[in-house]
Order: C-alpha cells, then sequence, then structure tokens
C-alpha cells in the first residue's frame, strides 16, 4: 500500500473540484478513484459505491490504504479518503479547497466517521 500512499501525497495541494477526478481538481471520491487506479485497482466513481466495494473494516482495524468514510452533506456515507496510519487520512475536501491530509481524532471527523473499507490491492 505504500505506492499508493505515496500517490496521493503527492497531491496534497491539488485544487477541490466539484465533479474532478483529475490533478486539475479532485472531488473526493474522483480522488479515491484516481489513486486507486494508477495502482491498477478500479473502484466505482461514487462515494456511496465505494462504500460498497471491499472488506468491512472496524474503526480500530484501519489500516494504511484503507478508504474511511465520513457523513457530511447527507446522511451515510458522503465523504471519502485514504487512511494513511490508524489516525490521519488524506482526501479532497470542498472547504479550505485542496487535498490536505487531517486527523480522523478530531472532533469534526470523529462524529462524522461512518466506516473504513479494503480494498484488495494485489
Amino acid at each position: 500500500m505504500s505506492a499508493v500512499l505515496n500517490t496521493a501525497l503527492a497531491l496534497v495541494g491539488t485544487p477541490y473540484r466539484n465533479g474532478g477526478s483529475s490533478p486539475e481538481g479532485f472531488d473526493c471520491s474522483g480522488f479515491t478513484q484516481w489513486v486507486f487506479a494508477r495502482h491498477h485497482i478500479a473502484l466505482p466513481r461514487e462515494t456511496r459505491e465505494q462504500y460498497a466495494t471491499g472488506m468491512r473494516v472496524g474503526r480500530a482495524a484501519v489500516a494504511p490504504g484503507d478508504l474511511v468514510f465520513f457523513s457530511t452533506v447527507a446522511p451515510g456515507a458522503s465523504h471519502v479518503g485514504i487512511a494513511l496510519d490508524e489516525d490521519q487520512f488524506i482526501h479532497a475536501p470542498s472547504s479550505r479547497g485542496v487535498v490536505r491530509v487531517e486527523r480522523r481524532s478530531s472532533t469534526y471527523w470523529r462524529r462524522r466517521f461512518v466506516g473504513a473499507r479494503r480494498v484488495d490491492a494485489n
């Protein structure tokens, strides 16, 4: 998974763009889809579809490379990022407008966490 994480981290600072799915601008699910595609791992385009992909992972078992999901603009999984470790994740949020790293343990994200998924990296 380190190659996936390196790809994601290389995109820090990339602008947010609603509906974006390229390094010119990403939305959250476009970001995760693009990063994993670089490593021959196909993900659906929409956040809710990505939430139905792979194996469910418990909050305490989140590992680097897992998809982490949050309820932000709608009930259920409406935002996605990629776990960097047990706390940090990288994502393309609309607020402050760039791909960045944040902590799941922050008050904002901790309250909104809805689950994680592990996708096949083989």
